[in-house]
């Protein structure tokens, strides 16, 4: 199966020469990436992987990087984190029928992970919505995506916690 996906990395300092850095992702088996390099210090990957699972086609990707970018520190996977629009474009519907879905099916529709003038939503958590309802175009292996990019962005941030909800009495719950 074919997957489509980003990988968005934090370069060290010394990571001056952004062309043998894109030397290396190819050699490194990125060939199958678009990459951008908008922002001084980050470079960002999307893949369009084949492989016979979405955590076997990420984590290739993520090894792949990694052995050419020894140093980068993953940023996030996605798509995980998304607005309307982005759901939308996902499953070809307008931004518009997006919010109309979510203003006219409060209580079912998924809770925002961030709630403000630009709300937030795990994909997978729509995508799973959508499919309940019916007559939405939400493939497998975007499914599969959205559920492992959730997975290792949590896992990621998770890692930076150290016992900090018992130490400090919170409820998280």
């Amino acid at each position: 199966m074919e997957y489509t996906f980003t990988l968005k990395f934090h370069l060290p300092d010394e990571t001056t020469n952004i062309d043998d850095a894109i030397e290396r992702l190819g050699a490194a088996g990125c060939d199958d990436a678009l990459i951008g390099i908008g922002l001084p210090g980050r470079i960002a990957l999307e893949f369009t992987r084949d492989a016979d699972s979405a955590i076997a086609a990420l984590s290739s990707a993520l090894a792949d990087v990694k052995r050419a970018l020894p140093s980068s520190q993953l940023i996030e996977v996605s798509p995980d984190l998304v607005g309307l629009t982005d759901v939308a474009d996902k499953v070809g519907v307008s931004r518009q029928n997006m919010r109309k879905l979510m203003l006219n099916h409060a209580s079912t529709f998924p809770v925002p992970v961030h709630e403000g003038t630009t709300s937030l939503w795990h994909l997978l958590d729509v995508l799973a919505w959508l499919r309940e309802r019916g007559g939405y175009l939400v493939s497998q292996e975007l499914m599969e995506v959205a559920q492992v990019a959730l997975w290792m962005n949590l896992r990621k941030e998770s890692a930076r916690l150290v016992d900090a909800p018992e130490e400090l009495g919170l409820d998280v719950g």
